[in-house]
């Protein structure tokens, strides 16, 4: 039963972590207004907190509550899924660290400039985030299924 609930931890966090995202992608458009920025400021963090949560899941599954560390350490598509994660991850710097810098505005009641080069890179990191992070879960089906086994 504890494999079970590991992977049902784990799959509750990777759809937390995508609704945030697509949650960002809708809130983000130029111009802000103050509410939207506060709450873009907030949902990145929930974002990160939800991939840590995604990446700690997913280690215990791999270390304990899944196929066995040698399984995934012989399989190219789990190198490929943690990859993608990573990629997700570095896509994910430039919205956070906009966002972050919004921060001294926002205490201020203020609404942070954004111009619209940077407003254009945020949109296309997201974008880009979510498909990435969309192409992830077709590796961890054909993986399931035996793919990518390394001999």
């Amino acid at each position: 039963m504890i494999y079970a609930v590991a992977a049902y931890l784990h799959f509750l966090a990777i759809f937390l972590l995508i609704a945030l995202l697509v949650l960002e992608h809708q809130l983000f458009r130029l111009p802000l207004t103050l509410e939207r920025a506060r709450s873009l400021f907030r949902i990145d963090l929930m974002f990160g907190i939800a991939a840590g949560l995604v990446l700690t899941t997913g280690a215990a599954r791999a270390l304990r509550y899944g196929k066995g560390l040698d399984y995934y350490l012989h399989n190219s598509l789990f190198h490929a899924k943690i990859g993608l994660f990573v990629l997700v991850a570095l896509l994910s710097i430039y919205p956070t660290v906009t966002f972050l810098g919004w921060r001294g505005a926002l205490k201020a009641g203020e609404l942070p400039k954004v111009s619209a080069r940077t407003g254009r890179w945020v949109t296309l990191s997201i974008r880009v985030e979510l498909l990435v992070l969309l192409s992830i879960p077709l590796l961890a089906a054909s993986m399931a299924r035996g793919f990518g086994v390394i001999v």
